[in-house]
Parts: structure tokens; C-alpha cells; sequence
């Protein structure tokens, strides 16, 4: 590894000069790069004198830019049957977050710092806590990739620590009941209004707590009317193709409670027929689109239980024009585990973490936690810890 002034005359007679590292790197190759200033060939000749004993160093020639790199990994992603639909998430990230502020830098370039600037840009240019931390999870996988293919030495997105003392986003992060949740009196509202089609839906979406993709790909074969059970195995995706579940644990059996299976036995007589032989498909048989499925069921019927919120504004026979409280069907995933956690004597099945976790087809149970865990009776109240104080001393 040595540093050296290199010094030459132009053809137009201007002498020039310029400072070069050269040395050799893992593989036996020589390697040149030129700076400016001594400074940065020094810092230069420093930091790849290190990488190259450890083995890590790549060489400019080498490398490659993020975008590049994204066009490779999402052409990996796509070779390995990964679903459409997250190929496609992942290429809208890369599109309209990643490569606009940083697709034309080498990988070999990026350090902490200039992650930690670009993660600072884009909060500047309004992407919100939540998108930030995808994006930066994106980056985190894509650079993984990258390391994989020999193009950088280093994954700095997973070596960048998370920022502290982001109190506003962890208090964003959790669900509140009548917020996020709909509470006890307002799913009560719902199933009071829903009639049709949407009621046997609606009914297993809050009481068996299925995704919106797994109602949509569910099949009468994988409803066991008998055993009072479903069997989640497949589901449809935004593109309406059928596939496995979101992860291993996502396929499993999740009991069908009384007033959800005698709706079943109802609507599977009355259930469109199709060669898919789907629970809930549309009118000739087929995958139902999720946008019908809140437009013409879920929304109407939270507006007809009252569960609404007035616009302000008013139609042509000047009525208010009222919108659902709750959005998307996922508010009914969680209203369901939420029952699961509850304590009997607050209406729910007290159920342990673990089997929560199950039932709600987590990969893992650290994201029942994480999404969950301050809902679960915190166990020190007031009435118990006197209890358990009077359990020691008799």
C-alpha cells in the first residue's frame, strides 16, 4: 500500500499533478486509485489496507450503484418465486424512494454517514417515520444481495443503528382501541348491520381473524363445517393470483366459533359456485377484488351501524356525507386479537401469547409482541398484587 504524487504535462503544455494509492488487493491484483489531495489518498490507503486484510475490500472497478444493485436483487426476487405483489412493493421503494436521492452512488461509496444523510433526506422530503424505516429495511436486504454477488465488502445499513429518542414514532407505532381497534360495542354495531353476501366475511374476518388475502383465497375444502375449524392454506394476492400463505406459520387451523359457523352452513348454499370452489368469491365464482369488498360490504355496513365520521360535507339532497371509521379489513384482524388477549371477565379468551401468536399466523412470536404486547393484562393490579401479597403470608 503506498502513496505516491503523480505529476504529467497536458498537450496543451499545463502541468498537472494529482496524488495515487496503489496497492494489491485480496486477490493478488493490482490496484490504483487517484485523489485530489494527499489527505484523502492517506484516508484512502488507510481504510483499504484494513478491508483488504479482512478480506471485505472491493475495488471501484468491482462495485457497482444502488440502483444497479436494486435491478439485480429484484431480478433475483423474481427468479425465486418471490410473490408479485412484494416484487412489485419492492420495486415502487426502490422507484419513487431509493434511486431518486441515492441510485447513483457505488455501493463501495457508502459509509454510515451517508446513509444516515440520505435517511435525514428523505424525512426532509416528507417521507414519514414508517416509510423511512421500509426504505431503510430495503436497503438493509438489497446491500445483504450485493455482499452475496462480491459487489460490496460491507452491509452498512445493517451496521447503522436505529435512531433514539424517536418517542413520536414508537407512540404512532401502537394500536389504540377506538382508534385502530374498533372496541366491544362497535364490532357488536357491525354484525347488527352486515346482512348478504358480506355478513358470513365479516364474521369470520373478526371472529377467526383471517388476513384480507386469506378470506379472499379461502376454499370450502379447507372449511371444516364439521370439526367447526378452518384450515388457512392458500391466498390471493392483489393481482387476485392464488398462492401459499405469507409464511409457514401463516398456514394453520383456527377454530369457528357458534354464531361463524352456523352463518357458513347458511351461505355455502347460497354461495356462488366456481371451479376455485372459494368461500367468498365474487358473483360468477371467481377471486373477489378487496377494493368491492370495502366498498360495497365493509364500508357501508360501519356506516349503517353508526361507526362513522361525518366529512362535513353534503350531498345533492343535502345529506351528510359520512365515511367508515375503520378503513381496511386488517382493523378487524385486530380487533380479533384482541378478543384472543382480553380477560374473560372483560369479554375475551385470556389466551397466552404463544397461542395468539398461532392463532393469528405470526412468524414469529417477537411480532406478536411487537404489535401487541400492550394490550395484554399487565398483571399488576392492584386487586391481584394484594391477592398474591396475602398468598405469602396465609
Amino acid at each position: 500500500m503506498s502513496v505516491r504524487k503523480r505529476t504529467w504535462t497536458t498537450p496543451s503544455g499545463e502541468e498537472r499533478s494529482a496524488w495515487v494509492c496503489e496497492y494489491t488487493d485480496a486477490g493478488g491484483k493490482r490496484r490504483r486509485k487517484t485523489f485530489k489531495l494527499k489527505k484523502q489518498a492517506d484516508q484512502f490507503a488507510s481504510s483499504a489496507a484494513v478491508e483488504v486484510r479482512q478480506g471485505v475490500h472491493v475495488a471501484d472497478s468491482e462495485s457497482t450503484t444502488v440502483e444497479e444493485a436494486g435491478r439485480l436483487w429484484l431480478t433475483g426476487a423474481r427468479v425465486s418465486n418471490l410473490e408479485r405483489s412484494t416484487v412489485e412493493d419492492y420495486a415502487r421503494l426502490l422507484r419513487l424512494h431509493v434511486n431518486p436521492l441515492i441510485g447513483q452512488t457505488r455501493l463501495n461509496m457508502l459509509t454510515i454517514s451517508r446513509l444516515r444523510a440520505f435517511e435525514d433526506e428523505l424525512r426532509e422530503k416528507g417521507r414519514s417515520a414508517s416509510m423511512t424505516r421500509r426504505v431503510l429495511t430495503t436497503m438493509s436486504t438489497l446491500l445483504a444481495e450485493a455482499q452475496e454477488r462480491g459487489l460490496v465488502g460491507r452491509n452498512v445499513a445493517r451496521d447503522m443503528r436505529s435512531r433514539r429518542g424517536g418517542g413520536e414514532g414508537r407512540h404512532q407505532g401502537k394500536l389504540k382501541v377506538g382508534v385502530d381497534i374498533p372496541n366491544r360495542e362497535e364490532i357488536r354495531a357491525l354484525i347488527n348491520s352486515v346482512s348478504g353476501r358480506w355478513r358470513p366475511l365479516i364474521l369470520v374476518a373478526a371472529f377467526c381473524g383471517l388476513r384480507a388475502s386469506e378470506l379472499r383465497g379461502l376454499r370450502w375444502v379447507d372449511v371444516d363445517l364439521g370439526k367447526r375449524e378452518i384450515h388457512v392454506r392458500q391466498r390471493a394476492d392483489r393481482f387476485n393470483a392464488i398462492g401459499s400463505p405469507k409464511s409457514v406459520s401463516g398456514e394453520r387451523t383456527v377454530p369457528l366459533p357458534p354464531m361463524a359457523l352456523n352463518t357458513l352452513r347458511e351461505w355455502k348454499v347460497a354461495c356462488p359456485k366456481g371451479k376455485l370452489g372459494l368461500v367468498f368469491p365474487n358473483m360468477s365464482g371467481n377471486v373477489e377484488v378487496l377494493g368491492n369488498i370495502l366498498k360495497r360490504g365493509l364500508h357501508p355496513a360501519w356506516v349503517a351501524a353508526g361507526v362513522s365520521i361525518d366529512t362535513g360535507k353534503r350531498d345533492k339532497k343535502t345529506k351528510p356525507i359520512l365515511v367508515a371509521k375503520y378503513s381496511g379489513l386488517h382493523a378487524l384482524r385486530h380487533w380479533h386479537a384482541s378478543w384472543l388477549i382480553n380477560r374473560k371477565e372483560d369479554g375475551g379468551l385470556a389466551l397466552p401469547p404463544k397461542s395468539v401468536q398461532e392463532r393469528m399466523g405470526h412468524s414469529t412470536i417477537a411480532m406478536t409482541m411487537d404489535t401487541y404486547s400492550h394490550l395484554f393484562p399487565r398483571g399488576d393490579d392492584e386487586a391481584e398484587l394484594a391477592e398474591a401479597e396475602a398468598s405469602v403470608f396465609g
